[in-house]
């Protein structure tokens, strides 16, 4: 029985709906939260495994990259089968994987925003005039289909303590210098109830790697400034790129500091990785999401067994 919907608008509701579906059918799986967002909207995650090893991906940071979540729940949906099947994907056997490593998800880190994106607010709701309002000062901007942002104009991939005040001066350069539909990094670092909630459950888990899931562009990103992780993090880098057909790319100076991968590499001198899944314009269509899944899969494996 298929679980996870991944062919319609992957919303707040319809991810929740989902986990409550998905715990029925696996009810020893671990279900929980990170905490809530602005508007007081759950942030769950879900742990796969039960091993000693632990990792950590994260999916939509930005509202517009919403697929990155149905990923996610489609992984955790075909490794449980996997799992309970005794079968194995990416010729991986995933109960053994399961013995060794604790995969924990957190598949929307911006519900808020994904529901603006996604529909769910309309016109008349308090979250879209909010949204609004901030969006009208950007009218380049499409709305909301080019909205990054939390819902209240903070881009949550620009919130962590790794040279936060070099984030603030890059987008001045672009005029982002207050709430916006992208790239402002807010009046301080974790200053979003959202950031702050996966910066206190990633030093809670204490992971051995993080994968950031973003769209698009079909690359790896894989450094933070000349930093060079203990644990291989290049050569990981190297076989994540190259089951993905994805390039292994250093970030880009104009958009390479204060992110969640930034930071975790330079707290934790560990492995962390950007992955910008899909190719186009966010959001990307739902018709790519299945050729999206099948460059992702292995690499949400891999990353477990290689960390």
């Amino acid at each position: 029985m298929k679980i996870i919907r991944t062919k319609l608008n992957y919303s707040h509701e319809v991810m929740m709906t989902d986990l409550a579906r998905l715990k029925k059918a696996f009810p020893n799986v671990e279900v929980g939260s990170i905490g809530i967002s602005v508007m007081g909207r759950d942030i769950p995650y879900l742990r796969l495994g039960i091993g000693k090893k632990k990792v950590i991906y994260a999916a939509s940071f930005h509202a517009n990259e919403w697929i990155t979540t149905p990923l996610l729940m489609k992984f955790a949906e075909n490794a449980l089968y996997a799992e309970q099947d005794g079968e194995v994907l990416q010729n991986h056997c995933i109960k053994a994987l399961f013995d060794e490593c604790s995969i924990y998800l957190v598949p929307m880190i911006n519900p808020d925003g994904v529901n603006l994106v996604t529909g769910v607010l309309r016109q008349g709701d308090m979250e879209y005039s909010i949204a609004r309002n901030i969006a009208d000062n950007y009218p380049e901007i499409p709305f909301p289909s080019g909205w990054k942002s939390n819902i209240m104009g903070v881009d949550l991939n620009l919130q962590f303590e790794a040279d936060w005040e070099q984030a603030r001066e890059n987008k001045a350069k672009i005029n982002i210098t207050g709430p916006a539909p992208r790239d402002y990094v807010g009046p301080a670092p974790l200053s979003a109830p959202e950031a702050i909630a996966i910066h206190k459950f990633t030093e809670n888990i204490n992971p051995r790697l993080i994968l950031a899931y973003h769209t698009q562009g079909s690359v790896i990103y894989w450094q933070y400034k000349d930093l060079l992780p203990q644990g291989g993090s290049r050569e990981i880098g190297q076989v994540l790129a190259q089951v993905s057909g994805y390039p292994l790319d250093d970030t880009p100076f104009a958009s390479g500091f204060a992110g969640y991968k930034d930071w975790f590499i330079e707290k934790y001198n560990r492995p962390g990785y950007t992955i910008e899944a899909g190719m186009g314009e966010s959001p990307l269509p739902l018709q790519d999401f299945d050729k999206i899944y099948a460059e992702n899969e292995g690499v949400l494996i891999k990353a477990a067994i290689l960390a």
